[in-house]
């Protein structure tokens, strides 16, 4: 190297030094992924059955890290709460987490908005670290029930952190709190990777919660959140539920017996993928897309035996692909576009290649049910088949919008494809 070589890389490493001092640009080594594992003896990181144990793991965690979650069976008595940026791995078929009993009591003064105390009649039934919901006989479902941590009780005052959402009438609408919550849960996160746990809502000493603020697995406003190799069971309310979020993906999970909906997107989550997942003998609906679900994917799913319908559809539902399903045995509809303004239906979706059998009971049976002013939607390549009960293939009401029928092969004793 000549002199005047040398000089010039050595100007440019100074002047690349000061650039870096200016916009106070640093270049730091990234931390090293680690396993944090949580087990109920040891040798492990935290030792623990609860959610206690579970959440202090959590807690543990940064960007790039793993939780492994041994076998056993773990008690909940509020959220486990997940943070970004990390993998969250139980052992298949034996990782259990598991709500514990509920317990309820009526407040003792109206819960106001942005209450942090709450005065109830039977304090003795809480403790500090428990979760819970307020609620009335009004404002006891969606966006209404305010769900809260319960952070010290000093005789019957619970002191709550996040705060009431809504007021709540003692002595007219009979306002109380219950130990209901969402289990399994990533809020206001981003880029996780949830396998291989269980996760039992033990819905039968336990009180109902909608999807809107609960679920066995639970993701709000959240982006690029995948479920894959789980399995949601038994809450009462909703097996899986997404609101508010981007680019959710359940893959290859199982999710039955919740008294509500068994996967259920909603309240703006477009790019959603449900693929290769069971969604079995839930009390209502089997798929459940809710409000704005848009642009989803939906295929090689098994969805069967739920109470009424299969896949509901509604409220600016659109742009969505359902394809490679079986959809059977449903108490009254395969699939069924639920009733909304013109504006607001759930147009151009399409159902390509799935296998829409047996869908009914006493009351009728539909493959496909279209309720006004849906349209624009595409049925084609499916196998529409009725054993006993699925009297209509597809049943388009009055002022329904436009259907594409083609390539469908229709078999059984069907009444036809009423338009």
């Amino acid at each position: 190297m000549n002199s005047q070589t040398f000089l010039l890389v050595n100007l440019g490493l100074l002047v690349a030094a000061s650039m870096a001092c200016r916009t106070g640009m640093t270049t730091k080594p990234q931390p090293t992924p680690r396993t944090i594992r949580v087990a109920q003896s040891g040798p492990a990181d935290v030792v623990g059955t609860d959610n206690v144990a579970l959440q202090k793991a959590a807690d543990m965690l940064r960007p790039g890290d793993t939780l492994e979650i041994a076998s056993g069976t773990y008690l909940l008595e509020n959220s486990v709460f997940i943070p970004s940026g990390v993998t969250v791995r139980g052992v298949a078929g034996q990782t259990i987490l598991r709500k514990g009993r509920g317990v309820t009591s009526g407040l003792a003064e109206d819960g106001d908005y942005g209450e942090t105390r709450l005065l109830v009649a039977e304090p003795a039934k809480f403790h500090p670290g428990m979760g819970i919901s307020v609620l009335d006989d009004k404002q006891n479902s969606g966006w209404d029930v305010s769900v809260t941590t319960i952070k010290a009780v000093e005789g019957n005052v619970l002191h709550i952190d996040p705060m009431t959402l809504r007021d709540y009438d003692l002595e007219q609408r009979h306002a109380r709190i219950q130990n209901t919550f969402p289990l399994l849960c990533v809020e206001n996160g981003h880029d996780v990777l949830i396998e291989n746990l269980i996760v039992d809502g033990n819905k039968d000493e336990n009180d109902y919660l909608d999807g809107c603020r609960g679920g066995a697995i639970y993701i709000y406003r959240s982006q690029n959140v995948t479920v894959r190799h789980c399995v949601a069971r038994n809450y009462n309310g909703d097996g899986i539920s997404f609101q508010i979020t981007d680019g959710v993906k359940i893959l290859n999970c199982e999710s039955y017996g919740h008294t509500g909906y068994g996967v259920h997107p909603g309240t703006g989550s477009p790019h959603a993928l449900v693929k290769n997942c069971r969604i079995r003998e839930n009390g209502h609906v089997g798929l459940f897309l809710c409000w704005r679900v848009r642009n989803g994917e939906f295929s090689d799913n098994t969805i069967e035996n739920n109470g009424q319908t299969g896949i509901s559809i509604g409220h600016k539902d659109t742009d969505n692909l359902f394809v490679n399903n079986v959809i059977a045995r449903n108490g009254l509809y395969g699939v069924y576009f639920r009733r909304e303004t013109m504006k607001n239906s759930g147009h151009r979706n399409t159902f390509r290649n799935n296998k829409v059998v047996g869908n009914g009971g006493p009351k009728g049976g539909y493959g496909f049910y279209i309720e006004p002013h849906a349209g624009d939607l595409v049925i084609e390549n499916n196998q529409i088949v009725e054993d006993g009960s699925q009297h209509y293939a597809v049943y388009r009401t009055k002022d329904a919008g436009t259907v594409i029928l083609q390539g469908n092969k229709i078999s059984g004793r069907l009444e036809g494809v009423k338009q």
